[in-house]
């Protein structure tokens, strides 16, 4: 299932940054943030509105609060009536600075929605930006299991029933960490890196046939989960095929494309008898050591053909 997003409420974004609400005209959760872009609007004030955006978040610093309190009351009403007919969709104003009372008549009058925060301006933009770029970041969800080995993201997939929730809660028990069963929202939050998480409605869940569904927060305690993680590998589990050929060197490198990020991924038999948890932490361990300059197969291979003479 493809679920791509590009929008946030405004909620999120004040709980996140703890903003101080000094106007809103709707309930934020029905306001949608569309742009990672934010922009400090000192040239819109002026009457510049060439290349300005009404969609991204207006930052109001020290040198915009100051600007605007140093203009006459008819010019700051017509300045910030010009900039308010745009219709930008919220501003904050940082540094806690107070907001003018004809910015804030303004605002009521054109329901623009006014926030205030202690942080300097510089820091703020950075952090909010951050934000905007993961919760913005184009999205899908996929079946498998998500959780952390070693530092490493694996990200276990494979047919119902093939057991990645049963070797999911054996890592859990072995010290790592769990992140998203059965349904596995991905964001693109960069041109190098997936990161996956759990739906609000799963988060912390896992599914084990027989027994229903357990908690792993309660079960295990806070140490056993995390929010979110970044995808480093793909471990596919399938049924052992008697006869088919699997890689025994691992001289071969496969990857999965997810939204154009080509991911590191191996393919697993499943028979009883295997202790999957063990093998999922040394094909981690062994990820981690490739992505460090250090391939142990090529290693191996090198030296078996320098011992048949062949260079």
């Amino acid at each position: 299932m493809d679920d791509f997003t590009s929008r946030v409420n405004l909620q999120k974004i004040i709980d996140e940054k703890k903003l101080t609400t000094i106007y809103t005209p709707e309930d934020p959760k029905q306001i949608m943030i569309s742009s990672t872009d934010v922009i400090r609007p000192g040239l819109a004030l002026s009457g510049f509105f060439e290349h300005y955006d009404s969609r991204r978040i207006q930052v109001i610093g020290d040198a915009e609060a100051t600007y605007i309190k140093q203009m006459s009351e008819e010019q700051r009403r017509e300045r910030v009536t010009d900039y308010f007919r745009r219709n930008p969709v919220a501003l904050v104003f940082t540094h806690d600075n107070e907001v003018d009372e004809v910015v804030l008549e303004l605002a009521e009058c054109f329901e623009i929605p006014i926030f205030m925060t202690s942080e300097n301006t510089s820091d703020f933009v950075s952090s909010l930006i951050a934000f905007l770029h993961v919760q913005l970041a184009p999205q899908i969800t996929r079946h498998g299991v998500l959780v952390e080995v070693y530092g490493e993201g694996i990200f276990i997939t494979g047919d119902s029933g093939v057991g990645k929730s049963e070797t999911a809660i054996e890592l859990i028990k072995r010290g790592h960490r769990f992140i998203a069963d059965d349904a596995v929202e991905l964001r693109k939050v960069s041109a190098k890196a997936i990161v996956g998480n759990a739906p609000d409605m799963i988060k912390y869940y896992i599914e084990l046939r027989g027994i229903g569904i357990v908690d792993v927060r309660r079960l295990f305690g806070m140490g056993a989960v995390k929010d979110t993680e970044k995808v480093d590998m793909i471990i596919n589990l399938e049924p052992w095929v008697q006869g088919k050929m699997y890689d025994r060197l691992g001289l071969d490198s496969e990857y999965s494309d997810i939204m154009g990020i080509k991911i590191p991924t191996t393919t697993i038999p499943v028979k009883p008898g295997r202790n999957l948890a063990v093998v999922i932490e040394i094909a981690a361990m062994n990820n981690r050591q490739k992505r460090m300059g250090y391939n142990t197969a090529e290693e191996f291979n090198k030296k078996l053909m320098q011992s048949m003479g062949i260079e």
